[in-house]
């Protein structure tokens, strides 16, 4: 009877163990100069030869926290968003076409491009790790030989090394919640020039930066709490003064808008620029209720007739940013609130003109307070106060310009 001699297992797992402990070592040490891609390495054999190793793991998951932005995860979860840029590539990419897709990410819209007809698609990524992801879920959706996925920054690429020839489409997703922190101005502004023909398209078009007011005492409870356990923090306070608010958060805050939403600043995205803006403007109450803050969204318009936005209505992944207020205001229907917007393409300042604010409830008093200091005394009426004052309603308007900065 033959016997088939089987390894020993009491044996084979610490040495299993042993192994991995010494390429977490390595790990350990490993510069992270080539963007984590060997750190990753290091951890993702440690991993497959000790599944259940603790360093092992918490190392992987601090190096793709570290590297990969989480935001990107609930971004290829957002339905509408993913929808809204299926439609507009489907509407813009004609046969033929030479795509530069900047942001590649998962490779979501660089796939989408290539399904809608494009000859060939190059998207760029300078994280490594996220480059080399992209890479493998193109290859899994089959798209290797339409889709060339470049590890550099779109600044780097060089027409005829890089890409055979200027792109007909530029196609990019690659702003924040007020459509300048990740630099699409000035990356923007560079591929159009550089890297793009002369009547080249572009996904998106064009966006708005808008700002309205809004009532939301959850909001003020979470960033400003004005006391806790009977001790005033409220000095504390001055150190958040802008709140930069999370979906989950945005749903538990309840924010109310007080007035229609102001267009602060437009950007053609065909046609970008990174000249600096600033306005003053006033913002409008249409309903009673407690000024709290001013919510600052966004619209982008990707293709005619198809756009997404992070407004009070939206359901999508962006976060929010609201300015809020030192003293909130008991407000009417018609009152203003001035404010002033200034952005350097990259990022976006607002400030609140708090001690303009007035009230139309406080207007009648103001008039009748000027009216009895301004009449003579009368016959019968010692103390100069008319015996019938004339009650009118004045128009109160800004104090600067109203008008949009457009670029």
């Amino acid at each position: 009877m033959l016997k088939t001699s089987l390894p020993d297992q009491s044996q084979a797992v610490p040495n299993a163990t042993a192994e991995a402990e010494g390429l977490v070592q390595r790990a350990q040490s490993e510069p992270l100069t080539d963007g984590g891609l060997k750190t990753s390495q290091l951890l993702s054999q440690a991993l497959s030869l000790d599944p259940h190793h603790h360093a092992a793991q918490v190392l992987q998951e601090r190096l793709h926290q570290m590297l990969v932005p989480r935001w990107h995860f609930p971004m290829l979860a957002d339905t509408a968003r993913n929808q809204a840029y299926a439609k507009a590539i489907a509407a813009k990419v004609k046969p033929g076409d030479i795509v530069l897709d900047i942001g590649c990410g998962a490779g979501l819209t660089a796939m989408l491009a290539a399904r809608a007809g494009a000859k060939h698609v190059y998207t760029c990524e300078q994280q490594p790790l996220i480059a080399q992801a992209a890479r493998q879920v193109i290859q899994d959706n089959g798209l290797s030989e339409r889709i060339t996925v470049l590890q550099k920054w779109s600044h780097d690429i060089v027409v005829g090394v890089d890409i055979p020839e200027p792109a007909d489409l530029v196609l990019s997703e690659i702003v924040d919640t007020v459509l300048l922190g990740e630099g699409a101005l000035a990356t923007l502004t560079h591929a159009m020039a550089a890297l793009a023909k002369p009547d080249a398209r572009a996904i998106p078009e064009r966006g708005v930066l808008k700002a309205q007011l809004i009532e939301s005492p959850q909001l003020m409870d979470q960033w400003q709490p004005q006391q806790a356990e009977g001790f005033d923090l409220s000095a504390f306070n001055r150190l958040a003064n802008v709140a930069q608010i999370t979906p989950s958060d945005f749903a538990a805050c309840s924010m109310r808008p007080l007035g229609a939403a102001t267009d602060l600043f437009q950007f053609d995205f065909a046609n970008p620029s990174i000249d600096p803006g600033r306005i003053t403007t006033g913002l409008s109450c249409a309903s009673p209720g407690k000024i709290h803050a001013v919510l600052v969204s966004f619209e982008m318009e990707l293709a005619p007739g198809v756009s997404v936005n992070n407004n009070l209505q939206s359901e999508g992944h962006w976060g929010r940013t609201a300015f809020l207020l030192d003293d909130p205001k008991a407000a009417q229907p018609g009152d203003q609130m001035t404010v002033t917007a200034q952005h350097d393409a990259a990022h976006l300042s607002l400030s609140v003109h708090e001690a303009e604010f007035t009230s139309q409830a406080a207007v009648p008093a103001m008039i009748w307070a000027k009216q009895t200091l301004s009449l003579p005394h009368q016959q019968g009426n010692s103390v100069g106060v008319p015996n019938s004052p004339q009650w009118h309603q004045t128009k109160v308007t800004p104090a600067e310009n109203r008008g949009q900065a457009v670029h």
